[in-house]
């Protein structure tokens, strides 16, 4: 039975439908107007917020997509796929620019670094790679974890990377140095999905073991983990502001998270299946979700 206080629910403002099978990764663009969302589908569609519409399919993945990431700029749009491959996409030409092969296994998570030349992908071959933007080929393997890559994400000042696994682990990478800073244990299950706080100071990571983990980054080590669940998480991100933490799980259920009181403040439901991403607007008023029930749902945080 769900015990979530009425107050505290909140509806959907708008239902995004076209993908066909799960949606697994959702993206705004920097300027917020436009949303990419990935899908087992194999496609890429995005979405002109403001009209709850699409506006292009991006075509050329032979497989399940896995995760969308914009550039800091917003021209480009990078993609991970179950075919192994890494492509970026022009934005406004809507097509694929180039294909990155370097994989031997499926593209779990692309990110960009905060400067844009920098792309950090991981991979169910275990491995993280950093490709030069610019050139198209890789620059670092990252090669600590003993199981897959789930997710990757760079610090504000793109100094440092982090890296969640199946292994169970948080890995916390010296960009520079290509070098392990420090290994963060304690999640009992897959490590989901890793989000750095705006100021960088916190590290939120989210695991199949039903609870998100805070971490000290200058400290290297937990202060806080956030419980409630008993299913798991699939995925985490701050507010622009950093002031909330927003995640989704295995039960269809999004929270809204005060991270400074680290309490719920506010659950989302209307999903009807895994809660598989989750993305702030960067003016900090919508939450995308995408699910397993094929949707993608944008949701007011005020």
């Amino acid at each position: 039975m769900n015990t979530t206080p009425p107050q505290q629910r909140r509806s959907p403002s708008a239902t995004l439908t076209g993908h066909i099978d799960p949606v697994y990764s959702v993206a705004f663009s920097p300027d917020g107007t436009t949303l990419a969302t990935s899908s087992h589908d194999g496609t890429v569609r995005l979405w002109d917020v403001a009209c709850r519409q699409s506006v292009a399919i991006l075509t050329g993945h032979i497989d399940c997509v896995f995760s969308v990431a914009f550039s800091p700029d917003g021209t480009t749009l990078a993609t991970g796929s179950r075919d192994d491959a890494v492509r970026l996409w022009d934005v406004a030409g809507r097509q694929s620019v180039a294909t990155l092969i370097g994989h031997t296994s499926a593209v779990t998570s692309v990110a960009f670094s905060p400067d844009g030349t920098t792309l950090a992908t991981g991979s169910r071959d275990k491995s993280v790679k950093l490709w030069d933007v610019a050139g198209r080929e890789i620059i670092a393997t990252l090669t600590d974890h003993t199981g897959v890559i789930e997710s990757v994400a760079f610090s504000p000042d793109g100094e440092t990377l982090a890296t969640g696994s199946a292994d169970k682990s948080v890995k916390l990478w010296d960009v520079a140095g290509r070098e392990i800073i420090a290994t963060l244990t304690g999640h009992t299950g897959d490590v989901w999905s890793v989000a750095f706080s705006p100021d960088g100071e916190t590290l939120a990571t989210s695991s199949s073991d039903g609870t998100v983990r805070l971490w000290d980054v200058a400290g290297r080590h937990a202060v806080a983990p956030l419980t409630g669940y008993t299913a798991g998480l699939f995925s985490v991100a701050f507010s622009p502001d950093g002031t909330t933490l927003a995640n989704g799980s295995f039960n269809g259920t999004v929270q809204l998270w005060d991270v400074a009181g680290r309490e719920t403040i506010a659950t989302l439901i209307d999903h009807t299946d895994w809660v598989t991403s989750v993305a702030f607007s960067p003016d900090g008023t919508t939450l995308a979700t995408s699910s397993s029930d094929d949707s993608v749902k944008l949701w007011p945080t005020r």
